[in-house]
Parts: structure tokens; sequence; C-alpha cells
């Protein structure tokens, strides 16, 4: 039997949905290959466990950044094996919905429909990651009530009130958690001379990373490249000193969701000082974001529950209802005759 996969596809980690069993792949959106044969060597958390660890021809990459597909072609191979593991084949062709940034352009749209139609997909639809956010949530985003969802992820942070079953603001940064990390790197380095991985970054953010002050005081000791000497050497680092160097991107993610508070229609920001803001994702992990965006919108602040899977599950919850909630996708390539995909509605 054909099956209905709904795939979040991130920046950060890759999630899939199947219908009437639910999750069923979480893992890093990394692959591994060989750089002189171009084979495919690991995917996932195998493949992520070798970034910044590999010899010269084997690379360790993301094939998004910034929720934009850097590489066709790795982006096709990627889309396949997830396929794959999935049990997808060319005889049970699957209909796919795709998670894809709001802020996409048209011609990233093409590049994600085509790279799912060339792995085997029989028809792909798109879906607007703070919509599918909203419905995994359980929001009552088709009642006229306004909905806030904040998404922040591994590239971008997306931001939308969302009213009657559509999106009434929108505010969408190529912002995220992975800048977050390039900002401790850069931080390490300028202050003390050493240098340190995107996974070290990510363990120090993880650790001790905070938006805004929080009453414990743990300090990180992270191990580098001492810059002049070039010997390894290990450094503490405090949780203020992580703030200072983070303040950037997090100003950035804030003042995201105060422009799209000032587009929203006075009705809806009535709504919102009601129900607050919603936040989703995997960068809104981070300790202290709540009450830092609660500081700066004077709105209380909800965690939405297993923020790393709300995306998806929303999505999931579509296919569940597919044709009652066909409406919110925003773009879609349909069943291809004689590939055995069913009609699409």
């Amino acid at each position: 039997m054909p099956r209905d996969l709904a795939i979040d596809l991130g920046t950060a980690n890759t999630l899939i949905y199947a219908r009437g069993e639910g999750i069923i792949l979480n893992e890093p959106t990394v692959i591994a290959l060989n750089s002189r044969s171009q084979e495919v060597l690991a995917m996932g958390h195998e493949a992520w466990q070798m970034i910044g660890r590999t010899p010269g021809y084997i690379v360790a990459v993301r094939p998004l950044r910034k929720g934009a597909i850097t590489d066709y072609n790795i982006t096709q191979r990627m889309i396949r094996l997830l396929l794959q593991r999935a049990n997808v084949s060319r005889l049970n062709r699957a209909r796919i919905l795709i998670c894809v940034p709001s802020a996409i352009t048209a011609v990233e749209q093409r590049a994600v429909l085509e790279a799912a139609r060339s792995a085997g997909a029989a028809a792909t639809y798109l879906i607007e990651q703070p919509m599918a956010a909203a419905i995994g949530a359980e929001l009552p985003i088709h009642e006229p009530i306004g909905n806030m969802v904040v998404d922040i992820g591994g590239g971008t942070t997306e931001v939308a009130v969302i009213s009657l079953g559509g999106v009434v603001a929108l505010e969408a940064v190529r912002v995220g958690s992975f800048d977050i990390d390039a900002a401790i790197q850069t931080w390490v380095r300028r202050q003390h001379g050493v240098a340190i991985g995107e996974r070290t970054a990510e363990d120090v953010k993880l650790a001790i990373g905070s938006a805004y002050p929080v009453a414990d005081d743990y300090r990180a000791e992270v191990r580098g490249r001492d810059l002049t000497s070039g010997l390894p050497k290990t450094i503490v680092l405090r949780p203020d000193e992580v703030r200072e160097a983070i303040q950037e991107p997090v100003n950035a993610m804030c003042d995201a969701v105060v422009r799209c508070l000032a587009q929203a229609p006075p009705e809806l920001a009535q709504d919102l000082i009601f129900h607050g803001v919603n936040l989703v994702g995997g960068g809104a992990m981070l300790r202290g974001i709540d009450e830092r965006i609660a500081r700066d919108t004077n709105l209380p602040v909800h965690y939405v529950a297993s923020p790393l899977e709300t995306v998806v599950r929303g999505a999931g919850r579509c296919l569940e209802s597919f044709d009652t909630l066909r409406s919110m996708f925003m773009g879609s390539q349909p069943p291809r005759h004689g590939s055995g995909g069913r009609s699409s509605g």
C-alpha cells in the first residue's frame, strides 16, 4: 500500500510522520559523503558524529542552511534515503507533505518539490512551518481568535499570528540556533584566542547558554586549540559571557516577534494579551528565551509540549485529515500519470 508521509526537513533535524503510525524517524539533517567517489557513507546520527572528525576526503555536510537548500544533489539523495528508511519504493510511491520555512522563495519551493519528485514521491505538497506548528500545538486556528506561534529552528526564526485558518501577520528571519553556536565560536576565538568546533559550541550553549539572566551560576570547561601555539587548551566560560556572546542572534529573534506584533490588527493583538505567545522549535529550548520574549512584548509566553516535534505532528494531522486541511498547503506538485499514485483529492 502507498504511504502518506509528512517530512519536517529542518536545517538541524529531520522528522518523518507516517499516516496512521506517528513519528517514525527523528535524526540530524547531516549526510556524510566520500568526496572522491561521491558515495554516501552515513546519514543522521551516525553522520553527525563525524562532523569535524573526518579525514579530508570524507565530508559531513548539512544540505540545508538558513532553511534553504544549499546543495540540490545532496538534498535529493538525502530525501531518497529518507524515503527508503520509511519503506517507500517505486512500487508503493508515497504522497508527501513537506514542512518548509515561510521565508522560502519561489525558486527554493521548486527545488524542494523537484528534489522530492526525483527521489520518488508520487505527489508532493508544501506547508509553512508556522501553520504546521499551530496545528501541532492544537491551537484554535479556525476560530476568529489571534494565535501567535514563534518557531525557532536551526536556521530560521518564524513568527506568525494566525486566525480563521490563515496567517494574518508574519515575520521571518534567517537566524536560528546555528547562529547562536557560531556566535559562541566567534566569541571564544576573539576573547580567548581559542578555536572550538561546531559541536563544542553547541555543548556550551546547552550547558550554560541563556537568553536572560538565570538563577544558577554553573561554569563550563571548554577544550579547543590555542590559535597562537596550535596546542590543545582548556578555558572556563561563565553564563554571563555566553549571554553576551549570543546577544546579536537573540536580539534578532526577539525583534522579529515585536515586528510581527506590530503588523497584527488591534483586535487580534488584544486576544494575544489573554492567550499569549506559543514557543516551538529546538531553538526555543534555549534557557530564558521565554522570559526575554515576555520582557520585550509584555505578553505571557508558553512552551508547547514536545517543541521539537510540534511542526511534524501538525503536518501529520494534515495527513490524517487531508481533504479538510488541504487549504492550508502553500504549494504542490500533483501526482504523475502512471506513477501508481492516488488522485490528490
